[in-house]
């Protein structure tokens, strides 16, 4: 007898327990199945992604002109009092002009020994010798004289510069960052009405805007002037009256735009 309650006491046991675990999974499904339901509907939304483009063309407002002097000596204090003493000559010749010295500053000024090599007749091997030092100092004029620009290669040239590394005609900084608000606009406005454009024949129309990104202002350099230089035997340039001309500068910029729509 106590054998048979025993095992009836455990078969009991052993089908609340199942009745239990399967409560227990009615409730998680139930629970799972309110959170599904309480989860708002996704939306379908639709866009449209256009990039505008705007650009113009406009006269250069600013001239730049980056011109040295490069000197050798045996000496380094040799080769920088011949390149100073060049270099003020090149100065005072700019100055006569009309560039004040707010306008030029030095854009780069390097000393470095000078070794010539050789091969060393009994052991043969490759050896280097100091000759020298050179000194190299380059200086950068900025104006809003653009019509200065011949007299001022002319004179430095004339003063003794034997580099002329760069002529160029650009916008400033005030003027560039004007044509650059400018732009955006007309980028932004162009990507609206290529938006408007494509989504006319489909019956819909721009509801939003649901982001911008905006791309660098670009410039593209003017054909760099031409002048007239030569060398002569001593290493300084000389010049014959140099004819430099100013162009245009193209500028542009893009806007990515994604706009939002729906049907009318």
């Amino acid at each position: 007898m106590k054998s048979n309650t025993k095992s009836t006491t455990f078969a009991i046991c052993v089908v609340l327990a199942a009745v239990m675990m399967v409560s227990a999974g009615l409730m998680y499904l139930e629970d799972n199945q309110v959170i599904a339901q309480e989860a708002p509907p996704t939306t379908d939304e639709r866009i449209i992604s256009v990039t505008g483009t705007a650009n113009t063309s406009v006269e250069p407002d600013l001239l730049v002109i980056t011109f040295g002097v490069e000197t050798q000596e045996i000496t380094a204090k040799q080769a920088l009092d011949a390149n100073s003493q060049t270099m003020n000559s090149i100065i005072d010749a700019i100055k006569i002009t009309g560039i004040t010295e707010d306008e030029i500053n030095t854009s780069r000024f390097n000393i470095y020994p000078v070794y010539e090599g050789y091969e060393d007749e009994i052991t043969k091997r490759w050896k280097q010798e100091l000759t020298g030092y050179r000194v190299t100092n380059t200086i950068t004029v900025e104006t809003i004289q653009l019509d200065l620009a011949a007299d001022i290669i002319d004179g430095a040239v004339t003063a003794g510069a034997n580099r002329v590394d760069n002529v160029s005609f650009t916008l400033s900084p005030e003027k560039h960052l004007q044509l650059k608000d400018e732009l955006i606009e007309q980028a932004i406005m162009n990507a609206k009405t290529k938006a408007e454009n494509a989504l006319s024949p489909l019956d819909y129309s721009i509801t939003g805007v649901k982001a911008v990104s905006l791309s660098e202002f670009g410039m593209f350099p003017p054909p760099m002037p031409m002048f007239d230089m030569a060398f002569d035997e001593s290493f300084a340039m000389r010049s014959s009256g140099t004819p430099v001309f100013s162009s245009d500068q193209d500028v542009s910029t893009t806007a990515n735009v994604i706009f939002t729509i729906g049907q009318n």
